[in-house]
């Protein structure tokens, strides 16, 4: 064997050492019942890599399969391992990988399509229809030590980008993916119905598109306070005003609304608030079906689009990250160690 290969060949067998240690991974049981169980370390399929979890999220979804064991049709029916804003280190490699070694350090996409369908050549993956999702029912999620996943689904972190700011790739994915769909620019005036972790998230999106108003609206004022940090040129308290009328008595136009709660009473405003010719994109998931002004949104041309998940969005969402154009740190609340679990799924950010 020449010199060069023996090297491969060594190099390659040191990736795929195996590893030791203990797997301890958050297991949601039933509702409001979540507990630690030790599991054994995954084993690695030729095209994956093993990574040592260092920060994992706990996104909305998380906390209803929680509280409520569902969401719309996918229901928690076995024990399942929870998480999937994720980051962490590349402790072994699969035999077919290439593009990372060991030691490097990634995030996690936590959904993997078929590649085959007419909607993943099309690069439209998030619609495949055998997507498989981290912590979405029966798949298992990323709130474990040590997590097995494909290598073309884990992207490497900037030196200046943390393990935490990696894990928040996720959530900012959405934004990004709201704001293509909606066909934010520069220039474009936003509105952002609600302000929790997503709208913030698309808040951040629009201004690095180029917006250059970012109009929040949310019914907590500690909410759009934040929302201002990031941002925002303008914050409504809906419990104290109409948004569509507080808009047009202030002859604010709005050319894109991103709709990030789900409440029938949002969408409705959403509609209402912006201009013909408009669009008006649904992030938000609530009721499978409510009423809307829907007479309205014809007669004015308004564009409605529903967002779902993201699709090659992670790429992007760490350059802005690592550039500086995108801040997402002070979205970063809490940090918990994995055996406090059961506190930082009852801790209210």
């Amino acid at each position: 064997m020449e010199p060069q290969q023996q090297q491969q060949a060594e190099q390659q067998q040191q990736q795929q050492k195996e590893v030791t240690g203990e797997n301890l991974v958050v297991v949601l049981n039933a509702i409001n019942d979540i507990k630690l169980e030790t599991r054994p370390i995954p084993e690695i399929k030729p095209d994956e890599v093993l990574v040592s979890m260092r920060s994992v999220g706990i996104c909305g979804s998380d906390v209803h399969y929680w509280t409520a064991g569902r969401i719309g049709h996918f229901v928690v029916e076995a024990p399942m391992i929870l998480g999937h804003e994720s980051s962490g280190q590349v402790v072994q490699v699969g035999s077919e990988v290439r593009s990372l070694s060991v030691g490097d350090r990634v995030c996690l996409e936590p959904g993997v399509p078929c590649r085959r369908c007419a909607y993943c050549r099309e690069g439209r993956y998030n619609l495949c229809a055998d997507v498989v999702f981290m912590a979405t029912p029966p798949v298992h999620g990323a709130l474990a030590n040590f997590v097995a996943w494909p290598h073309d689904f884990c992207y490497k972190l900037p030196d200046n980008v943390s393990f935490e700011e990696g894990a928040m790739c996720e959530p900012l994915s959405v934004g990004i993916h709201a704001c293509n769909r909606a066909g934010v620019k520069t220039g474009s005036r936003v509105l952002v119905m609600g302000a929790g972790p997503i709208g913030l998230m698309s808040v951040l999106s629009a201004k690095a598109a180029g917006a250059t108003t970012i109009i929040v609206a949310d019914v907590k004022d500690d909410r759009l306070k934040i929302a201002q940090q990031l941002g925002a040129s303008h914050v409504l308290n809906v419990t104290k005003v109409n948004v569509a009328e507080e808009l047009a008595q202030k002859q604010i136009v709005v050319d894109i609304t991103i709709e990030c709660s789900g409440a029938q009473p949002a969408i409705k405003s959403a509609i209402l608030a912006t201009k013909s010719g408009g669009v008006v994109v649904l992030v938000g998931l609530g009721p499978p079906e409510i009423t809307l002004p829907i007479v309205n949104a014809a007669i004015r041309e308004i564009d409605i689009r529903g967002v779902f998940r993201y699709a090659n969005c992670y790429p992007t969402a760490l350059e802005l990250i690592a550039s500086g154009r995108v801040d997402v740190k002070p979205l970063i609340t809490h940090h918990f160690n994995v055996k406090d679990v059961v506190k930082a799924f009852e801790t209210n950010p």
